[in-house]
């Protein structure tokens, strides 16, 4: 079949960077669907875009739809014909409906057995010419953004205004009209770099080959690649590096059509101010990378911008970037100084009148909280009385940066600039550090305290978050979870989970929800704790499936407990590599006949039994008791230790003589106390090989 390449360029008012990228997906993925669903074939499709365009292009696109057969059912066999077999009304009716001859019908039999009348209609496909203009006019309009807006006098909704529409199918016009604009094959160059006239294009090539000789860049990923090269080009003629930002990367990418990275300068004095005041700055106020020495990582009086545009007037373009930066770092430096004229632990007053959340205080509570809930954890970790001290200064002083002129202005240097304050008022460096450690883990991946105080402290704040707001029943739901608790929670296991931490869980909840005093009763805090639980029990099941272990690993690992989050992990590990070793995976289908059986034992009375040897009337059952008890210290021993693969290599001992007692002995006798002995054996054996995993949940073959 002949095909063509389609081109659609949507010429805009600057978009929002934010906006760009999915946008461009949306327009791949609707076009995909819309293609799909007018039976016109394609090769691949691909998005383009800058600020002032977002542009779609098909490959191979067939120049005529599929061909198509539409099957109806009509009414069933036996209203649709008489018992001569001549057409009722019903199917004449039914046929005229259809637009089909009463004689072209046909009978078919459903999925149910049923037989019905159908009409069988060949629609023969349309040229891609005439099925376009809509779709592509449909395609448009589909667009969703964060914001959107209308303009002039139409009812159009985009997230800007859409000045242009070019729509080529090969060489030839597709005709619509949007927003009062209708679609030609004139394109726009760069605001500065092209022409000031539309640009006429006579075929898809042709486009791109116009658009780049009119100075734009229309390749995001080229533009990204291009702006990485020159800004590390730049930092190496000044002797510098750049580390390399993703975020800062995608958004320039998304300010600029063609873009030129040039370096300025700025006052040395201002490197008196904490790097991190400088390079925030530098980076969300005018997009700029910081520049750093290659030696010790200090930062330079250097910054990296990146223009849209060429070369021209380029001095010019730096003094102005200069000249801003030196407003925009004097008032950084101003708001330093003014902080500096306070001690951090006078502004702890400060937090009263700043609210937590309504129902649960002011920032001033939620500290005297922390202070109390972090001892409690430092004793449960054996600390002394040195180190407990340490955590409560660091929690005390936590949240007073967050009354500073500097976050205020800054708000993502909330615990930076209190650890900064907190370093050069000569506070213990402990303490200093842990006020910025007691925000870590901020996100997936981030690193963790790296101080005693600062772990202490950053359990204790996110466990306080969590108790406050899983006690107003404020616990998130589906995708939504505007007070960050899941983040919280996800922190609590990273820091428990990575620092081997043996601290209970169900402990941790208990002096967290504690914390909140007579304001609960004790009723609301047990129903928060067990949803506590279950968010905590999520939380740990999603970890391990992200380490590797199966679905029914991870259920029967869970099953068996989760208090101590080290010790699931640990039992979670060793489960898995035994199932990879032949010996354990060929006795896991007795095992998890052992532990089914013995979960029968409380529905005969042999819950709590004790197993009486002298009850024993078959050899198998003598053979298995001896066993067990022969190996069982042992056991005990390896669970005790934490030796869980050592454990599952011992209870391999078991195999033979389960197998022999399931074969060849009635476990369900007919006399209850054979029956009752034969389960209380069962549940013995069961409850040791089930304490680190219920082995009955796994998943045999």
């Amino acid at each position: 079949m002949a095909t063509r390449d389609l081109l659609l360029e949507i010429g805009v008012e600057e978009l929002p960077a934010r906006f760009c990228g999915p946008a461009l997906a949306q327009l791949k993925e609707k076009a995909e669907a819309a293609l799909a669903a007018a039976r016109l074939d394609h090769g691949p499709v691909e998005t383009f875009g800058t600020p002032r365009r977002l542009v779609l292009l098909v490959r191979d696109l067939a120049l005529r739809q599929r061909d198509q057969e539409v099957v109806v059912r009509g009414p069933s066999r036996r209203a649709a014909f008489d018992a001569e077999g001549r057409p009722t009304r019903a199917a004449e009716g039914f046929a005229r409906s259809q637009g089909v001859p009463v004689e072209s019908l046909v009978v078919r039999t459903d999925e149910k057995g049923g037989e019905y009348v159908y009409a069988v209609k060949h629609e023969a496909g349309q040229p891609a010419a005439e099925v376009l203009p809509a779709l592509l006019e449909r395609l448009i309009t589909s667009l969703e953004f964060p914001k959107s807006m209308r303009w002039g006098t139409g009812e159009i909704r985009f997230a800007r205004p859409i000045r242009w529409i070019l729509a080529l199918l090969g060489d030839e016009v597709i005709p619509f009209t949007v927003a009062g604009l209708e679609s030609g094959r004139t394109t726009r160059g760069h605001r500065t770099l092209g022409p000031a006239e539309p640009i006429p294009v006579d075929d898809v090539h042709d486009y791109f080959v116009k658009v780049a000789r009119a100075g734009v860049m229309v390749d995001q990923e080229q533009r990204r690649r291009t702006i990485w090269h020159q800004v590390s080009q730049v930092a190496r003629e000044l002797g510098g590096w750049v580390p390399r930002d993703e975020a800062l990367l995608d958004e320039i990418t998304w300010l600029v059509e063609q873009p030129l990275a040039f370096h300025g300068n700025f006052d040395p004095a201002f490197l008196e101010v904490p790097q991190e005041v400088l390079v925030t700055s530098m980076r969300e106020h005018q997009r700029y990378f910081p520049v750093y020495d290659r030696e010790d990582g200090r930062l330079l009086p250097y910054f990296i911008a990146v223009r849209n545009g060429g070369e021209e007037h380029l001095e010019t373009v730096r003094r102005g970037n200069e000249r801003v930066l030196r407003a925009r770092l004097a008032d950084a430096r101003f708001f330093f100084e003014e902080d500096r004229k306070r001690p951090l632990e006078s502004r702890l007053k400060d937090l009263k009148q700043i609210v937590f959340q309504e129902k649960l205080g002011s920032l001033y509570d939620k500290v005297q909280r922390l202070r109390a809930l972090a001892r409690q954890i430092g004793e449960a970790l054996g600390f002394g009385e040195a180190d407990l001290a340490r955590c409560d200064r660091v929690a005390t002083l936590a949240k007073c940066d967050l009354t500073t002129h500097v976050v205020y202005e800054f708000p993502e240097l909330q615990g930076v600039m209190g650890r900064e304050y907190a370093r050069l008022e000569g506070e213990d460096p402990e303490v200093a550090a842990g006020i910025f450690e007691h925000y870590l883990p901020r996100f997936a991946g981030d690193r963790l305290p790296g101080t005693a105080p600062g772990t202490v402290v950053a359990l204790a704040d996110k466990l306080d978050t969590l108790a406050g707001f899983f006690l107003l029943g404020l616990i998130p739901t589906g995708s939504q979870d505007p007070y960050a608790l899941r983040r919280a929670a996800l922190g609590v296991t990273a820091i428990v989970t990575e620092g081997e931490l043996r601290l209970s869980l169900s402990w941790l909840l208990d002096a967290a929800l504690a914390g909140y005093g007579d304001a609960f009763t004790p009723e609301e805090r047990s129903r928060a704790k067990a949803a506590l639980l279950d968010f905590f029990r999520v939380r740990l099941e999603g970890l391990l499936r992200e380490q590797g272990h199966r679905p029914d690993v991870v259920d029967a690992v869970l099953a068996a407990g989760m208090d101590d989050m080290v010790d699931l992990l640990r039992r979670a590990e060793a489960l898995t590599r035994s199932l990879q070793e032949p010996e354990f995976a060929a006795v896991t289908t007795a095992f998890k006949r052992v532990a089914n059986l013995a979960v029968k034992a409380a529905e005969h009375g042999a819950a709590e039994a004790e197993v009486d040897p002298s009850l024993f009337a078959e050899e198998p059952e003598r053979e298995l008791w001896q066993t067990f008890g022969d190996l069982r210290e042992a056991a005990e021993a390896a669970l005790a230790a934490g030796d869980y693969l050592g454990f599952y290599r011992l209870a391999v001992r078991l195999k033979a003589p389960v197998d022999a007692f399931l074969d060849r002995v009635l476990v369900m006798a007919e006399d209850p106390a054979l029956r009752r002995n034969r389960l209380a054996m069962l549940r013995a054996i069961g409850r040791l090989l089930t304490r680190p995993a219920d082995l009955g949940r796994l998943s045999v073959g």
